[in-house]
């Protein structure tokens, strides 16, 4: 898992198939609220894709960095979800009730439209945030070496 992958072949798949993935990952982001999907799925996609780009090309690849550096954004998830549901609160309404967003030039219906892609956001973010720590974590209590982020 730090080194490149030997195969040509799985390097070669990985670099077609991680894109989709991650695109897949976007559309069921976005267009969760309208069928299956949302948030939640987004993310397990998207930790996916990530943890093929960190089995296939290794940790010291820049594509191994990219994983990396995402452990910085732990938080970021949360940040997002709560920020949502606070400017519910500011508005005037209950925790996450959309239609009371406080977005100029936006009709109710809109606004509610935009706060559960916000939220969605905020719950892929951090699912995939967490299903790479995992990975990470497990792959280096094996070698019994400390990994500092």
């Amino acid at each position: 898992m730090k080194r490149q992958h030997d195969s040509l072949i799985v390097r070669t798949m990985s670099r077609m198939l991680i894109p989709l993935a991650q695109l897949f990952a976007c559309y069921v982001l976005f267009f969760g609220q309208y069928g299956p999907g949302g948030g939640f799925v987004a993310g397990v996609i998207w930790t996916t894709s990530l943890i093929l780009t960190f089995l296939v090309f290794g940790l010291k690849s820049p594509q191994g960095r990219l994983v990396e550096r995402m452990l910085h954004g732990d938080g970021a998830g949360l940040i997002i979800f709560v920020g949502v549901g606070g400017l519910c609160l500011i508005g005037g309404g209950e925790f996450l009730n959309y239609q009371h967003l406080e977005i100029p030039g936006l009709e109710a219906a809109e606004r509610r439209y935009v706060g559960i892609v916000l939220t969605q956001i905020g719950v892929a973010a951090d699912v995939a945030v967490t299903g790479i720590s995992i990975v990470v974590s497990l792959a280096f209590h094996d070698t019994q070496r400390e990994y500092h982020v």
